[in-house]
């Protein structure tokens, strides 16, 4: 199957049946839900990654990453509708606002941010619009200006602290992004001489459309839709806070002999190449090769790097991610040995590069956070693993 038809239908199937289950009383709506998690959890232990093809990038891909933009704009007015009619039953509601959801988080979400890093303008704009639209877009600031900067350091409000647990860091980090981003927009226009309150800055935008979006949720579908979309953000956002979880918990960049940071690496980041879920994510799993070549397209990503490796698809331990002492048994020594790894490499070559900011300050070394000495973590992985694993595998 060609590269483009692989992305395609992994991510155009589940936005026609959340289109279907806006307009029609069937199934549509579990019918979404089951792809974007039952099925892509069965299809991730049978099928391969994405091969990695470095002159391979074709213009279809910001095609694609165009339409799914353009399909997330166009699912809202319908879902919100839908939600707040009285076509559907409850359960089919119930269904098809949680299968939104998860698109909103599992394809949206690394779409837009695929987007938000392209050069043609029209294209990162729509990225953040379709941010915006889920009241999320001060993450296009926060996210270019301050987690790829500062990624592993404690100035990153989205890199975890060493020991931190999910829910403790959901509030923290979105908060701190927010503050960051307009921080560095703010120094931004500082340095061309204009003031923090200039049109120019685009926390207008972000603020100024997320209110926009709420008294359209009232205008299309009343009260009823606009408690329906605040359902959907509050999803949405746990979503991306869980992407940035677990694809940064516990990796922190190193002091140099000099005293400096060491530069953004492969070992800053969990990778998750699966054989279905990176398709669905726009290769998003593959996350160590993003942080190291912002620019790449999705589809040029490589999936076959020496690289951390979480132990299941992203999907999974996002939801391992919200049970916080199973997270701890399971990625705990994890991490510690990845740090251990390379504070060893560090000793035996120290890095010559001079980082690429130099005025990042130096990050702590991460001691082992207190484990429950009642839960064994080896049952745990045991545990976890008889539970996803396929039968035959």
């Amino acid at each position: 199957m060609p590269m483009i038809a692989r992305y395609a239908v992994a991510t155009l199937t589940p936005l026609l049946l959340l289109i279907l289950g806006s307009f029609f009383a069937a199934p549509f709506g579990l019918a979404a839900l089951v792809w974007l998690t039952l099925l892509a959890a069965f299809l991730d232990q049978v099928l391969a990654p994405p091969p990695y093809d470095p002159d391979g990038h074709e213009p279809w891909s910001d095609r694609l990453s165009a339409v799914l933009a353009i399909g997330h704009l166009a699912l809202i007015p319908l879902v919100l509708t839908a939600l707040a009619g009285s076509t559907l039953d409850f359960g089919q509601k119930c269904a098809l606002l949680l299968a939104t959801a998860s698109f909103f988080g599992q394809v949206s979400h690394p779409n837009a941010h695929e987007l938000i890093h392209r050069r043609k303008r029209w294209l990162a704009s729509l990225g953040a619009l379709v941010y915006t639209t889920v009241l999320f877009g001060h993450h296009v600031s926060a996210h270019r200006l301050v987690h790829h900067r500062y990624v592993g350091t404690d100035q990153d409000p989205n890199t975890p602290l060493p020991g931190e647990g999910f829910w403790e860091y959901a509030p923290r980090a979105w908060i701190g992004s927010f503050e960051a981003g307009l921080a560095q927009e703010i120094d931004r226009l500082d340095r061309k001489g204009k003031p923090a309150r200039s049109v120019r800055n685009p926390y207008y935008l972000w603020v100024g459309g997320g209110i926009v979006m709420l008294f359209l949720a009232i205008d299309l579908a009343g009260i009823l839709g606009f408690l329906a979309f605040l359902a959907l953000a509050v999803l949405t956002h746990l979503q991306i806070l869980l992407s940035d979880y677990i694809q940064h918990y516990g990796l922190q960049r190193l002091e140099l002999p000099g005293g400096r940071i060491e530069p953004v690496a492969a070992h800053h980041s969990w990778n998750a190449p699966k054989g279905f879920s990176s398709y669905l994510m726009m290769n998003a799993p593959s996350h160590s090769e993003h942080h190291m070549h912002p620019d790449r397209h999705y589809d040029q990503l490589d999936t076959t790097a020496r690289v951390p490796t979480l132990p299941y698809s992203v999907p999974i331990m996002a939801a391992l991610a919200t049970i916080p002492p199973f997270w701890h048994r399971v990625m705990d020594r994890r991490a510690m040995k990845v740090m251990e790894q390379a504070e060893k490499r560090l000793r035996e070559t120290p890095a010559p590069i001079r980082p690429r900011h130099p005025d990042v300050p130096p990050r702590k070394a991460q001691t082992a956070p207190p484990r429950d000495p009642v839960t064994d973590e080896d049952e745990v992985d045991a545990l976890i693993a008889r539970v996803t694993t396929q039968p035959g595998e």
